[in-house]
């Protein structure tokens, strides 16, 4: 049975096929080709052509294609043969992952966008009717006639297309806070019924050309805003899309069955052919293979992994085939919660651009008290200008401009840090990552890669290493430890063993009980080697039992590709780096001077790490930790700023403000420059914001300025806004801010 055969299984396909209310399937598909928009019409054309499909949805920067079609004159392995036909293969998505409430939301604003346009256009057209009887005569029965046809052509706008301004108006109003929709619905209603009141009586004038140009160019600002949300969350969809949802896996007699890779379980064997992505995270068992490991890294080249190395589930085999034993499947593989990671980016983010602005709730009441002085001073001198000239400065002085300025900086910034490997698990921590001046670093793991060779292991006493090697190994595997990780890759696969009583010391070691017999493996103080330690180096990894040492590992340590590089461009910005290492004092200072360093600390506890940042903190510096183990979560969960490698582990990871997916310590560069960036940003959008007002407001209060030129130079002044946040990432540099 092959791949597109085994979509016919019942069991298979219910993971994947969504039911419908008509009776019609829905399917979402992951299409990793898909590259320009005449391969995506053409895909989108030969989809459609197949019997039974209804409709044909192109996801293009998530890389997802839905597909409505009925299943009685389409199978589904079909549907994915057609896509191959294509050179597009077509990888089904979980039915969960078909999430409408997105598409949804760009739906609903594109509606009342093209309703607000239409209608716009129209109440335009009777307006110039009106504004031809100012200068040349039309008789008072047409002139009525069109104030009437442009009441009901706006009435759409302000009932429908307004909407969402209204409801957040009174959100606003509930939460006693002051926000962008109260201004923006205050000067709709207002506009609107005063001209309703004027049409009716057959005096007066009206402004529908006004409120329904007003909305509609508000409202074009905000769905630009809001597909560059969507685009920038698209990296955390193809990060989930990427693990495959079936797996091939070896019997124990030596053949394959193709089963859903969610059952794998830990200690599983997998066949992966060429060109097929790894269904979960294990150890490769093959001697030599080259992955694509660029969905989580963001490294395109091809890496070359040999056996014991571990494989990332998402990762495509480019040449093969090979073995693998499973370790973690499912929801505990790292691309999952990379996905869930970027899933809660993108809530907190939502969530956070509801949170009350204090300077904006300013803006606003400013804005309110200023409109009021304007009707009252023209009350007092000259009644009959006093709607008009208030109606102006409401809506020439709206917050848009200024209430755009921070979440299209953030969006803009999430989606350019995104496609370089760096996630933001909390947007506000880009504003204190500008600031930040002192950064610290564990060693082990996040400045270095431990390393050991199983041919410098020395033995101590009678004891064969082929016996005790093993239980290092089952050891080894019960720690996320980076030394731990080296043990285990160094011993490669290795049997089963059932262990009890195991405990993991942060920073130290693992004991635990296999067949009756209680071993340590750690450091020379943890394991109880107690004077043996002199069989070994200072440092070494060691195993022993109850009557003393069995075995000391030699671990040697590598600085990570780019991190003599990326703490220079650091300490170029003026921030000051720090190591805190758990190591010894002579393998600390070995790695400080190669990384020049000039402040490090050795056999610091995680209570020591945390001391040393919170005395940094109380003199007034902006800290930022940076560490990949459970041992430095207090510390990340201490500092201003705290950022995560992808290979740490999950309490690392959970407590961190950016997660490096690639590894790379110049993510932290990279998001120092964006965060630079985003705030010379937000700073431009409001210093323009406040000297357009200055410049605007005057003019509109003196009557000068009437409502529909009023609308035009608000929307210019968001589209400048939201236009400039663009600039953000568009220079690997950051430049000295352009003045607006």
């Amino acid at each position: 049975m092959n791949t597109y055969e085994a979509w016919a299984h019942p069991q298979l396909a219910a993971q994947v096929l969504r039911k419908r209310r008509d009776g019609h399937s829905e399917v979402a598909l992951r299409v990793d080709a898909l590259q320009g928009a005449r391969q995506i019409l053409r895909l989108e054309q030969v989809i459609h052509a197949l019997p039974g499909v209804r409709r044909v949805s192109v996801d293009a920067p998530s890389k997802r294609v839905r597909v409505v079609w009925d299943r009685e004159r389409t199978s589904l392995p079909a549907l994915l043969q057609t896509f191959a036909s294509m050179r597009c293969a077509a990888q089904p998505l979980r039915s969960d992952s078909i999430d409408d409430s997105r598409s949804r939301e760009a739906h609903d604003m594109l509606k009342r966008l093209l309703v607000a346009g239409m209608c716009a256009m129209q109440v335009m057209t009777y307006a110039f009717v009106i504004y031809i009887g100012v200068v040349d005569f039309v008789d008072f029965t047409t002139r009525g006639l069109f104030r009437w046809l442009s009441l009901i052509s706006t009435a759409p706008v302000v009932f429908y297309s307004a909407h969402p301004f209204v409801r957040g108006a009174w959100q606003e109003l509930r939460e006693r806070r002051l926000g962008i929709n109260l201004p923006v619905a205050l000067a709709v209603w207002l506009v609107f019924l005063a001209s309703t009141l004027n049409t009716v009586r057959g005096s007066g004038d009206i402004y529908f050309d006004s409120v329904s140009m007003f909305v509609f160019l508000l409202l074009a600002g905000r769905y630009v805003e809001l597909k560059a949300r969507h685009r920038s969350g698209a990296l955390g969809d193809a990060v989930i899309d990427s693990t495959p949802l079936l797996a091939e896996r070896r019997r124990d007699d030596g053949s394959l069955e193709t089963i859903p890779a969610i059952e794998l379980l830990p200690g599983d064997r997998v066949h992966i052919s060429e060109g097929a992505a790894v269904p979960a995270d294990g150890l490769l068992e093959s001697d030599t293979v080259q992955v694509d490991e660029s969905l989580l890294s963001g490294e395109s080249r091809p890496v070359c992994r040999q056996r014991g190395e571990r494989l990332v589930a998402g990762s495509v085999l480019i040449d093969g085939p090979a073995e693998l034993r499973v370790e973690h499947s499912g929801d505990e593989t790292a691309a999952a919660r990379v996905g869930a990671l970027s899933t809660r980016t993108r809530v907190a983010r939502n969530a956070a651009s509801v949170v009350n602005d204090s300077e904006l709730g300013r803006f606003v009441a400013r804005v309110l008290l200023l409109t009021l002085a304007t009707a009252v001073g023209w009350l007092i001198f000259e009644p009959s200008r006093a709607f008009e000239s208030a109606v102006a400065v409401l809506v020439i002085a709206c917050p848009c401009a200024f209430a755009l300025t921070a979440p299209s900086a953030l969006t803009r910034a999430l989606g350019v840090l995104a496609q370089r490997g760096v996630l933001v698990a909390d947007s506000s921590a880009l504003a204190r990552m500008a600031n930040v001046d002192v950064a610290m670093f564990d060693k082990t793991g996040t400045l270095t890669e431990p390393h050991i060779d199983l041919a410098e292991v020395r033995t101590i006493g009678p004891s064969d290493k082929t016996a005790w090697l093993p239980l290092a190994a089952a050891l080894a595997r019960e720690s996320s430890h980076p030394i731990a990780r080296a043990v285990a890759r160094a011993t490669g696969p290795v049997a089963h063993q059932d262990m009890q009583d195991v405990r993991v010391s942060q920073g130290q070691g693992v004991a635990g009980q296999i067949g009756g017999h209680m071993l340590r493996l750690g450091h020379a103080a943890f394991a109880g080697t107690g004077n043996d330690a002199s069989h070994a180096g200072e440092g070494d990894l060691w195993l022993a039992d109850a009557s003393g040492p069995l075995a000391a590992f030699r671990v040697s340590e590598t600085l990570r590709a780019d991190a003599s590089q990326a703490l220079q461009s650091m300490r170029e910005e003026g921030m000051v780096t720090i190591m805190a290492s758990g190591d010894t004092a002579l393998r600390a200072a070995t790695i400080a001077s190669e990384l020049g360093i000039t402040e490090w600390h050795a056999r610091c506890s995680p209570e020591d790490k945390l001391a040393l940042l919170q005395h940094r903190r109380s003199q007034g510096h902006v800290t930022l930790a940076v560490g990949d183990g459970s041992n430095d979560a207090p510390v990340l969960a201490g500092a201003d700023v705290s950022a995560a490698l992808a290979s740490g582990t999950e309490l690392a990871q959970a407590h961190a403000d950016f997660l490096l997916l690639h590894g790379r310590l110049h993510g932290l560069v990279d998001a120092r420059h964006i965060a630079c960036q985003v705030r010379d940003v937000i700073a431009q959008g409001r210093r323009w914001s406040l000297g357009y007002n200055l410049c605007a407001v005057p003019f509109a209060a003196f009557g000068l300025v009437p409502p529909w030129l009023a609308a035009i130079g608000m929307s210019v002044s968001s589209i400048v806004v939201v236009l400039n946040a663009w600039r953000i990432g568009r220079d690997d540099q950051v430049k000295p801010a352009m003045p607006l």
